[in-house]
């Protein structure tokens, strides 16, 4: 019994049997379209963003498994934001703000994402990091000053 492996990144409900989903399993003689559709059905929730998933092939029965994963941080964020594209580097090499998001907001992402190790703390500090990265303010305030404050106690992360 031999299986194979195929990681893809699809937008949330809209998984087509073009690349890279169809050349990767046309291969290994699965029915494509069945593969897209059951993609489609898991990933409808995450409709926006894109997601990433793992699709195991038996090949030797042609019988697949799809596993869904949790969209990345920036994804999420651009979700949450009702944004398409967060900040940009100017031609001068500053950072354009992409605009706020609320604390309890990358709270709810934090809670949502297994990927990240660690306390509540550590993964709200990480997607606080996003943010810093992504040009993100935190309750219209610079993200290392939220973390700052997260550290001497200041905000309380339950």
């Amino acid at each position: 019994m031999s299986k194979e492996t195929v990681d893809v990144l699809v937008s949330g409900g809209k998984a087509t049997p073009a690349p890279p989903i169809g050349p990767a399993l046309s291969p290994l003689g699965v029915n494509v379209v069945n593969v897209v559709k059951e993609i489609n059905d898991k990933t409808s929730i995450f409709a926006g963003m894109e997601v990433p998933v793992k699709i195991v092939v038996d090949t030797d029965t042609k019988k697949f498994t799809i596993s869904v994963g949790t969209p990345p941080v920036t994804s999420m964020i651009k979700k949450e934001m009702k944004l398409e594209v967060l900040s940009k580097v100017k031609e001068d090499k500053t950072r354009t703000v992409a605009g706020s998001i609320s604390l309890d907001a990358v709270i709810r992402i934090a809670k949502s994402k297994d990927s990240i190790r660690g306390g509540l703390v550590a993964k709200v500090k990480q997607v606080i990091g996003t943010c810093q990265s992504s040009g993100v303010l935190v309750d219209n305030k610079n993200p290392k000053d939220i973390i700052q404050e997260i550290n001497e106690g200041k905000i309380k992360i339950e």
